[in-house]
């Protein structure tokens, strides 16, 4: 399967030349997919380069690229510094992840991940797993899910659509997307095709605890890096940016209060090589209209 048609890279000019290539060096892609940024890569790497690439999902695993220089993980990148240290990878020079879901799983029907498709509602990105979508509406509590759609999705009536969800689901189950549809649709707010994409948003951040594996993607990349090593991360929604632009500024994932009385804060981990976020231009905008929330975070390992 070609990589264009499994999933175009976003800002991928841009990400490869922030990463700062040493073409003896040692890469991580956490985020393999179709590829594409991982080939960008090696094109920037020498006989002597390392290209650890890490996807957990099936399907990227069957479109991996072959070629001696680089080793396939097929696991969560929350495993990074395991896995590194496994493959005597460690330290390594630079990082990238694209935290986007993949083209190739939202137009695959089966999936779940889509609202323009019926098919069971799934939306795990590792099928080896057993936790679905269809599990989670069926037995988490109502304040647990109106706490899901308010801070995943950001959805405006969150109260209404887990007491709606919670009210139906023993007369109506919700297996499949269109029976989820037909259960929310008479609460459906504002435009329905944003509203259930902010829903889907929420329930597919929840089955992959994608918040909790990107804090731990983060934590230990400022374990696994060398000094000057760089990280990348590509976010497509505002809880991860804020989370991304957060650690690489302090180390944390609070946001950083300004001491008023001057006291002396710990050394900074990294250094910000990218002040503000990098986002997609005018070009790329018209030829991959899902680039459009993407943005770039680059930050550099202090010495």
């Amino acid at each position: 399967m070609g990589e264009q048609q499994y999933h175009l890279p976003v800002l991928l000019q841009e990400t490869t030349e922030l990463l700062h290539i040493n073409p003896s060096g040692t890469y991580v892609d956490a985020t393999f997919g179709g590829g594409g940024h991982s080939r960008a890569i090696l094109e920037k790497l020498g006989e002597n380069g390392k290209l650890i690439v890490f996807d957990q999902d099936e399907d990227a695993y069957k479109n991996r690229i072959i070629d001696d220089r680089v080793t396939f993980v097929q696991q969560n990148f929350r495993h990074l510094q395991r896995f590194l240290k496994l493959h005597k990878a460690e330290p390594v020079d630079g990082i990238l992840a694209d935290l986007g879901v993949s083209s190739h799983q939202f137009d695959t029907a089966e999936r779940g991940f889509s609202t323009r498709f019926d098919a069971d509602l799934d939306m795990r990105m590792d099928t080896r797993t057993d936790f679905t979508a269809a599990q989670l509406l069926a037995t988490w509590s109502e304040a647990r899910l109106h706490l899901l759609f308010q801070e995943y999705g950001e959805v405006t009536n969150a109260k209404t659509l887990a007491q709606t969800i919670v009210k139906n689901r023993k007369t109506h189950p919700m297996r499949t997307i269109a029976a989820f549809k037909a259960v929310i649709q008479p609460i459906v707010k504002g435009n329905p095709q944003k509203y259930l994409a902010q829903v889907f948003q929420a329930l597919r951040i929840a089955v992959n605890d994608e918040l909790g594996a990107l804090k731990d993607l983060l934590t230990q990349s400022a374990e696994v890096l060398k000094p000057g090593g760089r990280l990348a991360i590509i976010t497509f929604h505002s809880l991860e940016d804020r989370m991304v632009k957060n650690f690489m500024k302090s180390g944390s994932f609070e946001e950083a209060q300004d001491d008023p009385f001057g006291l002396e804060t710990p050394p900074k981990l990294f250094k910000l090589i990218t002040k503000k976020p990098v986002s997609a231009s005018e070009a790329e905008l018209k030829s991959n209209s899902r680039s459009r929330s993407a943005k770039l975070r680059v930050a550099e390992k202090n010495m």
